[in-house]
C-alpha cells in the first residue's frame, strides 16, 4: 500500500530523528501506522496542528472524506496517566461532552478521535445574542463533567504544593518583576477556606482553548489531567480565563448548580486567585524554556499588561502563543489578575 501522504514521512531521515526522541514509537514506520486500517491509504493526509504547545504530537487527519484528530504520547507521560486520560474522554464522549474516540493504539500509545469542526465557543459566548445561552451550557457542561466517576486509580493533585514546587525552582532560575513573587506567596499564604462539596472528576484545564462548539453544543477537548478534584476549581479556571466579573460568575454557578447563586462561596474567590497565580507561574516557566531571557529589571506591576489588556493584544495578533514574550506576557498578566481578584 502506498504511503499515506504526511508532513512528518518517519522513514525518511525526518522521521528517524522523530523516533530516536520518541522511543515509545519506535515500532511506527509512518504516522499511518497509528491509524485502524480503515483509515490508510494512498488518499489519507496527516499534517501537524500547530495550534497549542503540543502540537508536534498532535495531527490533523482527513481519510475517507472525513476528518479525524491523531493524539500521541509523548515520551515523558506515564502509560497509566495517558490510558486513564484515554478512558476518560470516551466516558465524556458517552456522555456526550468530549468528541468520539474511534481508535486507541495502546502498543504506539495513541489514538484517534473525531474532528469537530469549531463554530468558535468564544464567539457563541461573546455574541450578545447569545452570551447567556453560552453560559448556561458552559455551567450545565461542568456539571456533567462532574458527574462522570472518578477512575479508582486518579490521584487528586495539591496545586498549592505544585505551585511550592515550581516557584522554588523559577525563583532561582530568572529575574522576576517583585509583584511575581506577592502575587504567589500572597495564594501560598492564605489558609483555602474550607468547602462544603465533595471531590469530583475534574477536567482541571478547561480553558477557552480545550472547548469548542460546534454549532449545537459545546464539547471538552484535552482530558490528559483530569482526575480528582475540589469542584469549585474547574468553575473557577474558566471564570479567570473568560474574564466574568462577580455577576457573571453567579450566574455561571447558578447553571452548574441549576438553582438560583446569591453570593460567591469564599472558597471560590480563593479558587479564582489560586488558578490565575498558578497558570501564571506555569507559563514563566514555559517561558523560559523558550529562552525568555526573564525580567530586565525595569518591570511594574502598574506597567504590565492586564490580564484583559493581553487577551486585546492576543486576538489583534499582536503577541501569540508558544513565543517566549508571548508567554512572559500571558504569565505576568495572569499574576497581575490574581493580585487584583
Amino acid at each position: 500500500m502506498p504511503a499515506a501522504t504526511s508532513d512528518y514521512p518517519l522513514g525518511e531521515r525526518a522521521g528517524a530523528a522523530f523516533l530516536w526522541q520518541y522511543p515509545a514509537l519506535a515500532m511506527v514506520t509512518t504516522l499511518e501506522d497509528c491509524l485502524p486500517a480503515n483509515l490508510r491509504g494512498p488518499s489519507t493526509r496527516i499534517t501537524p496542528i500547530a495550534d497549542g504547545l503540543s502540537g508536534a504530537r498532535v495531527y490533523a487527519v482527513e481519510a475517507e472524506g472525513r476528518s479525524f484528530v491523531l493524539k500521541i504520547a509523548t515520551p515523558d507521560e506515564d502509560t497509566a496517566d495517558w490510558a486513564r486520560a484515554v478512558h476518560l474522554q470516551r466516558l465524556a464522549a458517552e456522555a456526550g461532552i468530549a468528541p468520539t474516540v474511534v481508535h486507541v493504539d495502546e502498543a504506539r500509545r495513541a489514538f484517534v478521535s473525531a474532528f469537530v469542526v469549531d463554530q468558535s465557543f468564544l464567539r457563541h459566548y461573546l455574541d450578545p445574542s447569545t452570551h447567556e445561552a453560552a453560559l448556561t451550557e458552559l455551567g450545565q457542561l461542568i456539571r456533567r463533567i462532574h458527574a462522570l466517576p472518578v477512575p479508582a486509580s486518579a490521584v487528586a493533585i495539591d496545586r498549592r504544593q505544585v505551585l511550592r514546587q515550581v516557584w522554588a525552582e523559577l525563583r532561582t532560575d530568572c529575574a522576576l518583576p517583585d509583584f511575581v513573587g506577592a502575587a504567589i506567596e500572597r495564594v501560598l499564604a492564605e489558609a483555602p477556606p474550607p468547602s462544603d462539596r465533595a471531590q469530583v472528576l475534574g477536567h482541571n484545564d478547561v480553558n477557552p482553548s480545550n472547548i469548542v462548539y460546534d454549532g449545537e453544543a459545546i464539547l471538552m477537548l484535552d482530558w490528559a489531567v483530569a482526575g480528582p478534584a475540589d469542584p469549585f476549581y474547574d468553575l473557577a479556571a474558566i471564570s479567570v480565563f473568560l474574564r466574568m466579573d462577580e455577576d457573571t460568575c453567579l450566574r455561571l454557578l447558578s447553571a452548574y448548580d441549576g438553582k438560583t447563586a446569591t453570593a460567591i462561596p469564599a472558597r471560590l474567590s480563593y479558587t479564582r486567585r489560586l488558578v490565575a497565580a498558578f497558570a501564571g507561574t506555569v507559563q514563566l516557566c514555559i517561558a523560559r524554556r523558550l529562552n525568555h531571557p526573564g525580567a530586565s529589571g525595569t518591570e511594574t506591576l502598574a506597567a504590565t499588561l492586564s490580564f484583559a489588556e493581553f487577551v486585546e493584544k492576543l486576538l489583534a495578533g499582536e503577541v501569540k502563543f508558544g513565543t517566549p514574550d508571548g508567554q512572559w506576557a500571558f504569565g505576568l498578566a495572569l499574576l497581575k489578575e490574581s493580585l487584583e481578584l
